[in-house]
């Protein structure tokens, strides 16, 4: 008579995240699942960018520099989000990182998203919708975030520099981030971006929103 099994065996394995190449990335199976899945998380990541928008009560820390620079050249915040998303992959050249379909998708997609819907979303009166949009925004972006990083298609442009400079100095991923957002608001700042409570909603709830979302949309390989 076999004996009962441990809770460790009866425990379901975690889903991990790959470090694939592009090409395996691709080869790597489950298509008709991940590409749709990675596809839907981008679009949604505009969308929650463009509702934080709407709710005028602040933005995303890249986003409060994207907000900052439409005062200075004549392009819509998503065509700066776009923009700067291939000025960045510029700077995954000396880091030596390599980017995937997702990233080039990731630089593209999301800012034709939140022009879309900025098009389509009006600016609310209501204080209450405001907060609620901005909330909600919050939310969504870390859905979105989890979606598309567990379709296992590559970093985003912004994501890939963080660990990349993070290998390249040995400093902690937690580290990086910090320096990089709290330097990306004091420079959006400085260019007459939108900084509010959204703000800092954002800056503490994405990391939880996203890790607690994240091991439901990572797709097995």
């Amino acid at each position: 008579m076999s004996s009962l099994p441990s809770s460790a065996a009866t425990t379901a394995p975690r889903r991990q995240l790959a470090d694939l190449g592009p090409i395996a990335q691709v080869r790597a199976g489950r298509l008709g699942r991940r590409f749709p899945q990675l596809i839907i998380g981008l679009v949604l990541y505009g969308v929650s960018l463009a509702m934080m928008v709407r709710g005028a009560l602040g933005l995303a820390p890249w986003d409060v520099l994207h907000s900052g620079i439409t005062g200075y050249v004549p392009l819509t915040l998503g065509q700066v989000v776009i923009v700067m998303s291939f000025v960045v992959l510029v700077a995954w050249i000396p880091l030596r990182e390599t980017p995937g379909l997702g990233t080039v998708l990731n630089a593209i997609l999301v800012g034709l998203a939140a022009d879309a819907t900025l098009a389509l979303l009006a600016e609310p009166d209501s204080v209450l919708f405001r907060i609620t949009l901005m909330i909600a925004g919050v939310v969504l972006n870390g859905l979105a975030t989890a979606l598309y990083i567990g379709a296992q298609f590559g970093r985003g442009p912004r994501d890939g520099l963080m660990t990349g400079l993070s290998r390249r100095t040995g400093l902690s991923l937690r580290l990086v981030r910090t320096c990089l957002e709290i330097s990306v608001v004091l420079l959006g700042l400085v260019l007459g971006g939108v900084l509010g409570v959204g703000t800092l909603i954002y800056a503490l709830g994405i990391g939880p929103l996203a890790q607690l979302m994240l091991p439901w949309c990572i797709v097995e390989l």
